[in-house]
C-alpha cells in the first residue's frame, strides 16, 4: 500500500485529496489528510463579514464534511516532517508515514512581525484576515461615525492581494450608505508603488482612488504602529494618524515548515513553479499559498494549480516526465463597491489586459471593467466554491490562461484615449 499524505484541508489540500481519491485505486492507495482545525472557512467570505454581506453561516462547514468518502482525516498539529526518514511527525508524539507529501498549509497574518501591532490589536486597530478579526471588525464599524479611516498593508505577499483594496472601496460606499463619507478621510497605505501596479491595469485603473476621494500613501514600509498616539510609523520617518485602522499584517507560512527545512525566509516551500515539486525532495510537493511561486496567493491560483498538479502526481509516481506545466495563472474579482466589481485575468509571463472572460466578446465577464456582472460573478463563486470546487469537479474556465477575449494591444498602448475602468 502506498501511502499518499496531505497537510492541511484548506482550500489547496481538499481539492488535491478530492480529485486523487478516483484517480488512486483504494486498494493501491491511502490518502491521509493532517488538519488542525475541525472547520473549513470560506475565506472569501471574510471580506463581507465587516458589512453584513454575509453571514458566519455561510464561510463556514465542518472539515468532514468536504471530503470524499476514502480520505483519512486525521484532526491533528503537525510538529515538523522529517524528510529523510519520510515521516511526517505529530505534536502529540505520533509519527505518519508517507511515500508522497503534500504540503499545503497555506499562510496566515502573523502581527508580531510588526513592532506594537499586537497590542494595538482591538478598540481602534483591526484586521479582516482571520474570521474572528473580520467579525470583530464588523461590531466596530457597526457604531463608528466618522475620522480618519486607514487601510494598511504591511508587506508583500499577502494572501488575496488586492483584498485590502477591495476592503477600502467597499468601506466608501458603506460609510456613503451609512450617511458619514462626508466624516470620514479614507486613506490606503501600501508597500508598493502603487495601488495598482501593473501598467496596463495602473494606467487604466489609477484613478478609481482619486474620483472616490480615497488618499494612496504608497512605498511606506512600516516601522510600527503606536496604539496609544493612534500613528503608523515608516523606516522613512513618515507617520499617518488615523482613528480606526484595518491592517493587513506580515503573511508568513506555516512554522513546521521551516522546523522541517523546506521553506525560505517566510516559511513558504520553494518549488519548482511550473511542477510545484519540492526543491528539496523528490517525494514532496508544496500548492497553494504554502509554495513561494511567483503569483497570487488566492484561492483560484490552487484551483488551476490543482488541474496540473494532478496529471503531473500521476505521471511522476509512476517514474514519467512530469508534462503539464502551470503557467501562473491566476483570476481575481475586485470589489469596487455599490454592486460592481472588476476582474483581473493573468500568469506568470501575462499581466492583467482588458477584454472580456472567459469567452471573446460575449464574455460574459469584463476585464479591467466595473461591472454588476462581475460582481454578480463574485458572489456565485461561493456556491461554486462549496459545490464544484471543493468536492473535485471541473469548473466551467479553462485552467491554463488563455488570451482569448483579451485585447493584446493594451500591453504596447497601457492607457489609449478614452479608455475607462466604468461600464
Amino acid at each position: 500500500m502506498r501511502r499518499l499524505v496531505v497537510l492541511g484541508a484548506g482550500t489547496a489540500g481538499t481539492m488535491v485529496v478530492n480529485r486523487l481519491r478516483p484517480r488512486l485505486e483504494e486498494t493501491e492507495w491511502s490518502i491521509t489528510v493532517v488538519e488542525r482545525s475541525t472547520v473549513h472557512r470560506y475565506q472569501p467570505g471574510y471580506l463581507f463579514l465587516p458589512f453584513g454581506a454575509m453571514r458566519p453561516e455561510d464561510v463556514s462547514r465542518p472539515v468532514a464534511r468536504t471530503l470524499r468518502r476514502g480520505v483519512e482525516l486525521l484532526t491533528a498539529e503537525v510538529d515538523r516532517v522529517d524528510v529523510d526518514a519520510r515521516e511526517v511527525l505529530l505534536a502529540d508524539g505520533r509519527s505518519l508515514p508517507y511515500d508522497y507529501l503534500v504540503v499545503a498549509t497555506g499562510t496566515s497574518p502573523r502581527p508580531e512581525e510588526t513592532p506594537g501591532l499586537p497590542e494595538a490589536l482591538g478598540g481602534d486597530v483591526h484586521e479582516f484576515y482571520t474570521y474572528g478579526g473580520a467579525l470583530r471588525l464588523a461590531a466596530r464599524l457597526a457604531d463608528w461615525t466618522g475620522g480618519r479611516f486607514v487601510v494598511h498593508v504591511a508587506e508583500m505577499p499577502v494572501k488575496c492581494p488586492v483584498a485590502p483594496l477591495e476592503l477600502t472601496f467597499l468601506a466608501e460606499a458603506y460609510f456613503r450608505r451609512q450617511g458619514i463619507r462626508d466624516r470620514v478621510d479614507l486613506t490606503y497605505v501600501t508597500p508598493l508603488s502603487g495601488a495598482f501596479t501593473q501598467p496596463v491595469a495602473s494606467a487604466r485603473l489609477g484613478d478609481m482612488l482619486v474620483t472616490r476621494g480615497i488618499a494612496v500613501e504608497p512605498d511606506f514600509v512600516v516601522e510600527s504602529v503606536d496604539g496609544d498616539a493612534h500613528v503608523l510609523r515608516s523606516y522613512d520617518g513618515r507617520e499617518i494618524p488615523y482613528d480606526l485602522l484595518v491592517t493587513v499584517p506580515v503573511n508568513m507560512g506555516a512554522d513546521l515548515v521551516s522546523r522541517s527545512g523546506l521553506g525560505d525566509e517566510l516559511n513558504f516551500v520553494p518549488v519548482d513553479r511550473h511542477t510545484l515539486l519540492s526543491r528539496a525532495s523528490d517525494r514532496v510537493f508544496a500548492i497553494g499559498d504554502a509554495a513561494d511561486v511567483p503569483t497570487s496567493k488566492a484561492g483560484s491560483v490552487a484551483h488551476f494549480e490543482v488541474d496540473a498538479f494532478v496529471e503531473n502526481f500521476l505521471e511522476h509516481v509512476e517514474g514519467r516526465p512530469m508534462t503539464h506545466a502551470f503557467d501562473g495563472h491566476a483570476n481575481c474579482f475586485v470589489e469596487s463597491g455599490d454592486g460592481r466589481a472588476l476582474l483581473l485575468d493573468f500568469g506568470y509571463d501575462v499581466e492583467p489586459l482588458p477584454g472580456t472572460y472567459p469567452l471573446p466578446v460575449v464574455g460574459p465577464l469584463s476585464l479591467l471593467r466595473e461591472t454588476r456582472v462581475n460582481h454578480l460573478g463574485k458572489l456565485a463563486f461561493r456556491h461554486l466554491y462549496w459545490n464544484v470546487l471543493l468536492p473535485g469537479r471541473r469548473m466551467p474556465v479553462p485552467a491554463r490562461l488563455s488570451m482569448a477575449g483579451k485585447d493584446v494591444r493594451a500591453a504596447a498602448d497601457p492607457a489609449p484615449a478614452g479608455a475607462t475602468w466604468k461600464e
